[in-house]
């Protein structure tokens, strides 16, 4: 068993629940751990999981959702990657939403989510 984690992956979302945020859209930022259930024993791509088609899955997933909620899209997102491979155990998702409509004085709010 190993991890693989891709860090702050950027993409534009039309995620919220505000009909601003549905058509302006904003900026979120990614994390994900995948713990791969397999060893690696030569150096071949068929032996083990491919990051690469974690990016793509993301991003589709991203450019679709139309969620109110990053909590939903979290859950899309580990459900997705879980499909992909059968040699896929635990997935953790971070999702970092910037740009917020909220009157205050922030960076990002941040969700974490665990399958």
């Amino acid at each position: 068993m190993y991890h693989i984690r891709m860090n702050n992956m950027q993409f534009h979302s039309h995620i919220g629940v505000l009909p601003e945020e549905k058509v302006v859209g904003q900026d979120i930022q990614i994390d994900l751990d995948v713990e791969a259930n397999t060893q690696p024993h030569d150096d071949l791509l068929t032996t083990t999981v491919s990051y690469a088609d974690f990016y793509d899955i993301v991003d589709h997933i991203v450019s679709n959702s139309k969620a109110d909620l990053i909590e939903t899209l979290a859950q899309n997102i580990m459900t997705q990657i879980k499909k992909a491979d059968a040699r896929i155990g635990t997935v953790k998702v971070t999702i970092r939403k910037l740009g917020l409509p909220i009157d205050g004085v922030l960076d990002n709010v941040e969700i974490e989510m665990e399958q």
